[in-house]
């Protein structure tokens, strides 16, 4: 008896899908792809890539024993200037004098119409040697009166003239006497007024009042000048402005913070904008005692030690102050001032460390065209990163081109 056996398709075990365990592998594979997304994040962030930037190195205040503890800027300026005018107002006739002209001290400079004055000396003059003439013949007279009175004198002690005759005689030369008085003063006072219009002829006359160079001419022949401002603004009030070269020296405005800085007899070093390679040494002559209330400035005059052709009056100069004493601030240096950042009203660094810019709070001191001095924040010989870049934070890693 035979048995069929049952085919292979019946033997297999049909199993339904599990919903639960198909959601399971999923998550595995989102997981894997979110651990590796995170993985790659992680190591870009330790590994980022380096902004390029341009450093500066620190440098120390100054060098050797000599230290600049403040930098400044301000003018040259003439001690000894003058706008020279007349003592009287007057038209002017002749001019004598040029810009760049070197006048000595009484030198002529202008001249204005004396015809007036002059025609007024010439009365005093007149009058002078009138009185002169009326002094003589009154001298003259009182002497004939002396001898009148002598002989008078003689006759009366013979008892030929009377007493009355004597008194006469006596009375005409004491009344003789008394205008010769009168007249000698009537000479003294001509004399007087004859000086007095020689001395209004000199003011015609217009002269240096001292050694210098003339810097503007302000007046031409034709002109009205006068002493005050007169005229309705069509008179002039001066020939021109004399400058004593050997006067110049640098008047500074420093500010009152930094005042203490400064004292009087202080090695100075100046540089004119006109010449930025020519150092000339200088020294404080004085610190004006008083302050500007409204600028917050203490005005500062330093003197040049050797004066030179090439220094004229209103350049513009900046002027280093320095300090050779033991309280010279060693630990100050300088950096760009394009390195300096402000941040939430601080002052802040990047400093390259290690491949990485680190933050840094600073301490601003005084500050010049291209440069900052620092009193606090970075050391001398630490490279600071200079005009940075977009996107530079702390702790990121920088590089400094080749």
């Amino acid at each position: 008896m035979s048995s069929s056996k049952p085919p292979l398709d019946d033997l297999r075990i049909h199993r339904t899908p599990d919903p639960e365990s198909r959601f399971r592998g999923w998550s595995l594979i989102v997981a894997g792809v979110v651990l590796t997304l995170a993985c790659i994040l992680f190591w870009w962030r330790m590994h980022p890539g380096s902004l390029a930037v341009h450093t500066a190195a620190a440098r120390a205040l100054g060098s050797g024993g000599e230290r600049t503890v403040l930098n400044a800027s301000g003018y040259v300026t003439a001690r000894r200037a003058a706008t020279v005018s007349s003592k009287v107002t007057g038209k002017v006739v002749e001019v004598l004098i040029e810009e760049g002209m070197k006048v000595k001290e009484g030198q002529i400079l202008a001249r204005l119409d004396d015809t007036n004055v002059k025609a007024g000396l010439d009365v005093t003059l007149a009058q002078l040697e009138s009185a002169k003439s009326a002094l003589e013949e009154t001298r003259a007279q009182l002497k004939q009166a002396e001898l009148e009175y002598e002989r008078i004198q003689e006759l009366v002690r013979q008892h030929i003239a009377s007493q009355s005759d004597l008194d006469r005689a006596e009375a005409d030369a004491k009344s003789l006497q008394g205008r010769l008085l009168r007249q000698n003063r009537d000479v003294t006072v001509a004399e007087r007024s004859v000086e007095l219009a020689q001395r209004q002829m000199e003011d015609m006359v217009i002269r240096a009042p001292f050694a210098g160079i003339v810097t503007t001419k302000d007046s031409q022949p034709g002109e009205m000048i006068s002493p005050v401002s007169a005229g309705g603004g069509f008179t002039r009030t001066g020939i021109g402005t004399i400058v004593d070269m050997e006067s110049l020296e640098i008047e500074i405005d420093v500010n009152e913070s930094y005042i203490n800085r400064v004292t009087p007899g202080q090695a100075v070093e100046a540089t004119l904008d006109a010449y930025p390679e020519w150092k000339i040494p200088c020294k404080v002559i004085a610190i004006i005692p008083t302050a500007d209330r409204q600028k917050s400035t203490v005005k500062v005059r330093v003197g040049f030690e050797k004066l030179d052709p090439r220094i004229l009056p209103e350049m513009s100069v900046k002027v280093s102050f320095h300090d050779t004493g033991e309280g010279a601030p060693e630990h100050f240096v300088v950096v760009p001032r394009n390195s300096i950042h402000n941040v939430d009203g601080r002052d802040i660094v990047f400093v390259v460390q290690n491949g990485r810019a680190e933050r840094r709070a600073v301490t601003v001191g005084a500050a010049q065209e291209n440069e900052v001095t620092l009193a606090a924040g970075v050391s001398a010989g630490e490279r600071v990163i200079v005009d940075s870049p977009a996107g530079l934070l702390d702790g990121v890693a920088v590089k400094e081109p080749n």
